[in-house]
């Protein structure tokens, strides 16, 4: 395949050493949904995904590296977030406590509270969240 995708762009995290790590996760199946804020989508301006999308995903030097289809989207409270999920992220946690620790650290990140540009966001058991169930379709050559 060759040139750009007429994809919108699957980002995980921030470029950098945590997007790497998952997209990794995901190129060797291990990740198969992530989590987003609600409020990330609202301050983007941006729709929800659908189940049946397809986006490319991005690693952290900006190149496509595979095409992933949206299964499931679901918008819940974070205190209703799930072992599924927590083990579905593919990030090694085996417990929603854990999975929680480790997302509210990102999310309460300086990065995030600039992306959000709100120095002061916090998130509690009602901040609402977007998941996505996703799976790799195709993994694109890499280095032209």
């Amino acid at each position: 395949m060759t040139g750009p995708l007429a994809l919108k762009p699957f980002l995980l995290a921030f470029p950098g050493p945590l997007r790497d790590r998952l997209v990794a996760a995901v190129l060797a199946g291990e990740k198969v949904a992530t989590t987003g804020l609600l409020v990330e989508y609202e301050v983007e301006k941006e729709d929800l995904p659908e189940a049946g999308e397809r986006s490319a995903l991005i690693d952290s030097d900006g190149r496509e590296v595979a095409v992933v289809e949206i299964t499931e989207v679901h918008v819940l409270p974070l205190g209703e977030a799930d072992l599924r999920l927590a083990l579905g992220e593919g990030e090694g946690y085996r417990s929603v406590a854990e999975w929680r620790a480790g997302h509210e650290s990102f999310w309460h990140g300086e990065e995030m509270r600039e992306a959000l540009g709100d120095p002061e966001f916090v998130v509690d058991d009602g901040t609402m969240l977007v998941v996505e169930w996703f799976r790799v379709v195709e993994v694109l050559r890499l280095g032209d």
